[in-house]
This record gives C-alpha cells, sequence and structure tokens, in this order.
C-alpha cells in the first residue's frame, strides 16, 4: 500500500483485490478470506477493509452475506462482438435477456478538430453530441458519446429519445445500413460520469472504443466514444460483417 500518494488507501485496497480476483490468485473458490486475514493482508484497519469491500459490492463484483462472508459473484464476461456491422442490439442477443439504450444528455455544439476530422467535416460545423447509455439484463456495460453531422441528420437526438437505437434513428434519415470504419482500442480508469452512471467504484477500469462509421458511400455518419465497463464486457474483433 502507498500512503499519503493522494489516493485513498480503501480505492487501493479496491483496486488490488479486483485485480486479484481478475488474475484467479484471490477468491478462486468463489470466496474472499476473513476481514481479520485481509485486513493483515493490507496491513489496514477493518473499517478501511469494509470501505473497500463495500465499493466493490455496489460495483457488483462482490456478494456480502450477513454471518457467511463476502463472495466473488461469478457472472461471466459479455463478450461484445466488434465488426463491419457493430450493433449493440443483435451483438449480445444471444447472451442476454434484455437490452435497452438511453439517451442521457445531448447537445448541439461546434465540431472540434478531433470530431471535424472523423465526420469529414469543416472545423466549427454543427453537430449533435449525444450521451447515452446501454444496459443488459439491468446492468449497465457501456456509456457512450456520439457525434452527427447536424445539418444531414437535424433533430437526430428527438429520434433517438424515442427509439433508443442508432440504427432504427439512422432509418429515419433514409439510410437502412452503415458499417463500421475503424475502431481504436485502448483502457483507462473511469471518470466521474461512467462511474455515475455505469454503477463503479473509483479506480475501476473501462475498456475505450473510438470508433468512425459509415454510409453505404463511405461517408461518416457517426464517431463516436465507447465507455466498456472492463470487469463486465470484453471485445471480440472480428473481420466478418
Amino acid at each position: 500500500m502507498t500512503r499519503k500518494s493522494g489516493v485513498a488507501l480503501w480505492r487501493q485496497i479496491a483496486d488490488q483485490i479486483r485485480q486479484a480476483i481478475s488474475a484467479g490468485t484471490l477468491g478462486a473458490d468463489g470466496r474472499l478470506p476473513t476481514e481479520m486475514a485481509l485486513s493483515e493482508r493490507f496491513g489496514v484497519n477493518r473499517h478501511t477493509l469494509r470501505s473497500a469491500i463495500a465499493a466493490l459490492v455496489q460495483e457488483g463484483m462482490l456478494r456480502a452475506e450477513q454471518g457467511r462472508g463476502t463472495f466473488v459473484e461469478s457472472r461471466q464476461k459479455l463478450s461484445y462482438p466488434i465488426s463491419a456491422r457493430t450493433r449493440f442490439s443483435t451483438g449480445l442477443r444471444e447472451q442476454t435477456r434484455e437490452r435497452r439504450s438511453t439517451l442521457l444528455a445531448h447537445a448541439l455544439e461546434p465540431a472540434s478538430a478531433r470530431v471535424a476530422e472523423a465526420l469529414r467535416l469543416a472545423l466549427e460545423a454543427p453537430v449533435i453530441r449525444l450521451e447515452t447509455l446501454s444496459e443488459a439484463d439491468g446492468r449497465p456495460v457501456s456509456r457512450a458519446t456520439s457525434w452527427f453531422d447536424a445539418t444531414r441528420f437535424p433533430g437526430f437526438e428527438r429520434v433517438y429519445a424515442e427509439t433508443g437505437s442508432i440504427t432504427f434513428s439512422f432509418q429515419h434519415f433514409g439510410i437502412d445500413d452503415y458499417f463500421r470504419k475503424s475502431t481504436l482500442v485502448s483502457a483507462r480508469h473511469a471518470d466521474t460520469a461512467d462511474l455515475a452512471d455505469l454503477r463503479l467504484s473509483a479506480g475501476a477500469i473501462v475498456l475505450v472504443a473510438r470508433a468512425v462509421n459509415i454510409d453505404a458511400e463511405g461517408v461518416p455518419v457517426q464517431f463516436a466514444d465507447t465507455r466498456f465497463v472492463a470487469d463486465r464486457v470484453e471485445l471480440s474483433v472480428s473481420t466478418e460483417a
């Protein structure tokens, strides 16, 4: 443990427990050691340890049972396919019972250099930004920020709010099919907004997929940064459509 590092001890412990569980070096039998054993292992008092455990329980990684102990939730990671036709609704269809995407916020704004380049627009051209949340069986799995050409897709946010689907929203504007041109995957700690909306504890890791989608003529129609919960989702890249 690193004291006086600016990172709370309970957060450091939560990170280490999360990593140890993922690596199979802790809770391999489905159950964590006792509070006393964990407190000694990390060199902290039980109050600090309980804060770390509580954060991981809230995150959905652990389950605490009164009088029995703390257990590792044995939910298998969802495999999210990234291919020429990447769709949230169909990508998880065989793995989940219910899937839902909702609009958290939207704005009309001038395109930044990054957005303008991705969508092949002039710098500061008007774009629509959507903040969306996708859930599977009631659990948040991803949070996305997407940009669309406001001139080509006026009112895109209203259509999305009604349909909850990027695919259906594009169909409203006459685009029956679209394709993934590029995807860049990285990883980072979740920021404040992602922690709240994805129901994560501080220090949680998200996989970031930065993507450009194009229409049948090769014109960019969407630029998106999607953050997936690393403990709940793995990204499966395929060359197939």
